[in-house]
């Protein structure tokens, strides 16, 4: 299909600007240990302690993954005494670790990997 004549308002400029932003996220995302620290986030705001604890990711790992992650404006933070608290700030991250939790990881997706699981034994 061919989205000028689908669409004449979106010409190949915006779509192609938008495919640009879409995989520079998903690249961000295509890091295990950077999807598991947003996965930690999608809930609402974490400290650094409670990451490590929760993820397994160790320093300097975690540090250096949560700089990517703020480098790239998909987390913000904040500061409270000697804590420092993270937070999911991109919408699109939001969306999409909520899409990826449903497929993933929610209750759904461990009934089917139960299921699975059963099938093969």
């Amino acid at each position: 299909m061919n989205t000028e004549t689908a669409n004449p308002t979106l010409g190949p400029h915006p779509l192609r600007r938008a495919a640009l932003e879409a995989s520079a996220l998903m690249k961000v995302l295509s890091n295990p240990d950077r999807l598991l620290l947003l996965c930690e986030l999608a809930p609402g705001e974490r400290k650094v302690g409670e990451l490590e604890a929760a993820t397994g990711i160790h320093q300097p790992t975690l540090s250096q993954q949560l700089t990517v992650l703020r480098s790239q404006g998909l987390v913000r933070t904040r500061r409270e005494g000697k804590n420092i608290h993270y937070r999911i700030a991109s919408p699109q991250a939001l969306a999409l670790m909520e899409t990826l939790y449903q497929q993933f990881c929610g209750p759904a997706a461990a009934a089917a990997a139960q299921d699975d699981k059963e099938h093969d034994e």
